[in-house]
């Protein structure tokens, strides 16, 4: 089922089982607030097992662009187009989230993204290969992100 994120008060719900789903729900909340102001678009997430195809997504171009594969388990998904964009998000149960930014038209910008939620380590996977920038955010305290550019087809 799914969930439309509500960033003023923020809520748990489907991020139960994450070590740190309170720091989880407040990054998630944060994307929330951001596409509610900046495109007037909902946020909403559904369960991972649910969104199956938005997974395979992210995890496919992960696995075609830099090798990698994210050993935590994916606990929700979503996908949606504002602006030209489509835009998929991977929450996982380790605090970690994922962004696919992919234009739609010829030419157009293309990145992943990751978060890290307050409290988590960076995840093995990442640590050697990515340097992570912080931010503080007033839903999510200390996010720490990075990304690289996507350079194939999708």
């Amino acid at each position: 089922m799914s969930y439309a994120v509500d960033f003023e008060d923020v809520s748990t719900v489907g991020l139960e089982s994450s070590p740190v789903a309170k720091a989880l729900a407040g990054l998630r909340a944060n994307e929330a607030r951001y596409y509610r102001n900046k495109y007037d678009h909902v946020f909403t997430v559904s369960p991972a097992d649910e969104a199956p195809e938005v997974v395979d997504w992210v995890s496919g171009i992960l696995a075609k662009e830099r090798d990698l594969v994210i050993s935590s388990r994916p606990l929700e998904a979503t996908s949606f187009e504002v602006d030209g964009l489509r835009m998929a998000y991977v929450f996982y149960e380790s605090g970690l989230a994922i962004n696919v930014m992919y234009g739609i038209a010829e030419g157009a910008k293309r990145a992943v993204g990751f978060k890290l939620s307050e409290g988590m380590e960076v995840p093995e996977e990442l640590a050697a290969r990515f340097k992570f920038a912080r931010q503080k955010s007033k839903l999510a305290g200390v996010i720490r992100g990075s990304f690289f550019v996507i350079k194939g087809e999708y």
